[in-house]
């Protein structure tokens, strides 16, 4: 089983929406900041940004659907999770339920808001300090071995950005060896994400929408649940052995 989740399963706990109603910080667009061109330019800026965007996400709490997910991964081992979202809430609700091993099987496709990366020496690592971006001076930079230094970025896929190789690569693994595909709060446009369900309909295998509102992915699905990803998916992934058969 593939679980393909977006900006929707964490809509129950509050995480603003990318392109919502609060897509707009100060007088500038997500689209402005959220480039390599942008960090170039001000990285001060850009971490500001992200550094109101870390303090939101964190005030935030996994809901019923991260749960349910995180416990039926626990429950079997042959569920795989690969989620568009940067806010991590996924392995919050995994590492909250003491399940370890769940890392092994969730892909953060777009990264992460609480990972940096290092432009020198290409180093990655949890990072959930505080963001001093008050000057250019105060901003993160890397602690690696040999004393690198370098300046430390979000590790999120930005705009102009491709995804990394390898992490594409196994999702798509996942896609077409799956027996079914349940697709949660996406609106199945942003690609090359969006073509998962795609792959593993081809393969023969099910597709299972859980959204509020009709999607693209809608005709392509075997079965599509209208409502919120917190009051749906629990209910689905109840059993400790779901079974989908596709028509």
């Amino acid at each position: 089983m593939l679980v393909l989740t977006g900006a929707g399963i964490s809509a129950d706990s509050g995480v603003p929406t990318f392109r919502g109603e609060g897509g707009l910080w100060r007088r500038h667009r997500p689209e402005e900041l959220a480039t390599p061109e942008a960090f170039e330019r001000d990285p001060r800026l850009v971490w500001e940004w992200y550094g109101w965007r870390r303090r939101i996400v964190a005030a935030c709490e996994p809901n019923a659907a991260h749960r349910a997910l995180a416990a039926w991964q626990a429950a079997d081992a042959g569920v795989r999770i690969a989620t568009q979202n940067v806010d991590g809430l996924h392995g919050r609700a995994a590492a909250e339920s003491g399940i370890a091993a769940v890392a092994a099987m969730l892909l953060e496709l777009h990264g992460s808001l609480f990972r940096i990366r290092c432009l020198s020496c290409g180093r990655r690592a949890e990072h959930r300090d505080p963001i001093d971006a008050g000057s250019v001076s105060g901003l993160p930079r890397c602690a690696g071995t040999g004393g690198c230094r370098g300046p430390l970025r979000p590790d999120v896929v930005w705009f102009g950005e491709s995804l990394d190789p390898e992490v594409i690569e196994t999702a798509f693994g996942w896609a077409g060896a799956a027996d079914a595909c349940l697709v949660v709060g996406t609106s199945a446009v942003v690609q090359p994400a969006a073509r998962l369900a795609e792959v593993t309909r081809e393969a023969g295998g099910a597709v299972i929408e859980v959204n509020p509102d009709r999607t693209p992915l809608t005709p392509l699905a075997t079965v599509s649940l209208r409502g919120g990803a917190a009051a749906i998916v629990p209910r689905l992934v109840a059993s400790d052995q779901p079974s989908v058969t596709s028509r």
